[in-house]
């Protein structure tokens, strides 16, 4: 048994000091006890760490190289796509697996506990499968193996060019499956999971109502079962009204008319959305998936995080593209957009909690509910997913309660994190990832190998 010994931990109950949190060998929190004298391994400030509800960890590759404007001169999110498509063609399993280990490794270090993989490059280039259909989702995996994140890997089910059902293009190829396909994918990624550690998860993702039938809708369900079912919605003008072209229906109004929606729902970016949309989503108790680093950086617009949290809704936060993995940063961005849209201050502060304790409660609930974990919390027989501050870090000298987490997100950044917990294992410590050498080796090579793909 593993003891972990605080100055300050935010618990269940709030705030405490001299904490003392037991791990047990299974990963999860066999006890806490506060006014405790200090033993085992010393932290200044002990939080739980959430789960990182989205990402595409190819994507990482790309960090920096589409920030130059195309020969079209309205550059937007239709145009970063294409050269998505044209970088992902060059990627082997060998790059996506160290790929994916320096994303999961930047992950903790951020102060991330969980991956939350939306995985959608299956396929050769070409389109070909490789022999073993789960290919990727085993590199996915072999990943996670050698980082120790929790991974909850969401296999994606891609179909169609658009609502049309167009056949796929060039550059989506490598990802398109039909439904009988996906569902041999996704119990050969089941097998895969299987052979990782207790706390690995599986669910279901059907890409978009663009890239899906919206009638194969309840397979996806039946599939999921009471596992995690994850979707892209209402993230750009264009897809919204195309969806509406072809169903008569925006894309939230189809999903709250068509699908029997809770806590294991997880709809990402939803930065499109009329406020009745908002609220009747957020009613439904499906979980938004915001990125705002991504949405920032592909213009997707704002989330309506104001009126969502009047309606009750729960949030995760995810860093999608992994053009910058910053837990803070992601925080910091969706309060700041929120701030500029309505010239406000604090505005997803409550009565009850400043904005920093409002936001990090609710991406750890929110992040636990759609990864599958039991995290979210200090609290015994949860997962012992944990993270902590250094005390001595400059903005938080002389902090105490909330304004720990508000200086953490508004004034300060990921350099505050010292320690990141997964289930127990202990993966960062003095800020770094206990295998950082070998995982940014691998990556170093790679993008040797993948050179200047754009």
């Amino acid at each position: 048994m593993a003891v972990i010994w605080a100055e300050k931990a935010l618990l269940e109950s709030g705030w405490a000091e001299n904490v003392r949190v037991d791990i047990t060998a299974a990963g999860t929190i066999g006890s806490v006890q506060t006014g405790q004298p200090e033993e085992g391994h010393r932290v200044g400030i002990l939080l739980p760490s959430p789960a990182n509800c989205h990402s595409h960890a190819f994507q990482r590759a790309m960090a920096g190289l589409t920030e130059k404007r195309g020969p079209n001169p309205s550059d937007s999110f239709w145009t970063w796509r294409q050269l998505m498509f044209r970088f992902l063609d060059r990627l082997t399993p060998d790059h996506v697996q160290a790929i994916a280990a320096f994303v999961q490794m930047e992950m903790l270090e951020a102060g991330y506990s969980a991956n939350v993989e939306f995985h959608y490059l299956h396929h050769q280039p070409g389109g070909v499968p490789y022999a073993n259909i789960a290919e990727m989702a085993e590199r996915i995996a072999a990943a996670s193996a050698l980082t120790g994140i929790g991974l909850t890997l969401l296999p994606v089910h891609y179909q169609y060019g658009g609502c049309d059902r167009r056949a796929l293009g060039p550059g989506q190829i490598r990802f398109g499956n039909t439904l009988d396909a996906y569902a041999e994918l996704h119990a050969k990624s089941a097998e895969v999971m299987a052979r990782l550690t207790g706390d690995s998860r599986i669910g279901v993702a059907p890409h978009s109502l663009r890239a899906v039938a919206a009638e194969d809708l309840h397979h996806h369900a039946v599939l999921a079962g009471t596992n995690p079912l994850h979707m892209h919605l209402a993230e750009q003008i264009a897809e919204v009204e195309e969806i509406a072209a072809a169903h008569g229906k925006r894309p939230v109004e189809l999903v709250l008319d068509t699908m029997d929606l809770d806590a294991r729902h997880c709809f990402i970016h939803c930065t499109q959305m009329l406020p009745h949309e908002t609220e009747g989503l957020a009613r439904s108790g499906a979980v938004a998936g915001l990125c705002p680093i991504t949405e920032s950086s592909l213009g997707d617009g704002i989330f309506d995080g104001v009126r969502w949290f009047d309606a009750g809704g729960p949030i995760a936060v995810g860093s999608d593209s992994n053009i910058r993995i910053s837990l803070s940063e992601e925080l910091r961005t969706l309060d700041h957009s929120q701030r500029l849209r309505d010239h406000s201050r604090a505005a997803l502060a409550s009565v009850d909690k400043s904005t920093g304790r409002r936001l990090f409660d609710a991406i750890n609930a929110g992040g636990a509910s759609v990864s599958a974990r039991d995290n979210g919390s200090i609290a015994t027989g949860k997962l012992a997913d944990l993270m902590a501050l250094n005390a001595d870090a400059v903005d938080l000298i002389g902090r105490s309660g909330d304004t720990i987490l508000d200086c953490y997100i508004f004034a300060g950044d990921d350099r505050m994190v010292g320690d990141v917990w997964s289930a127990g294992r202990h993966m960062v410590t003095g800020g770094k990832h206990v295998k950082r050498e070998a995982i940014v080796s691998a990556y170093a090579w790679t993008m040797k190998e993948l050179g200047e793909a754009i």
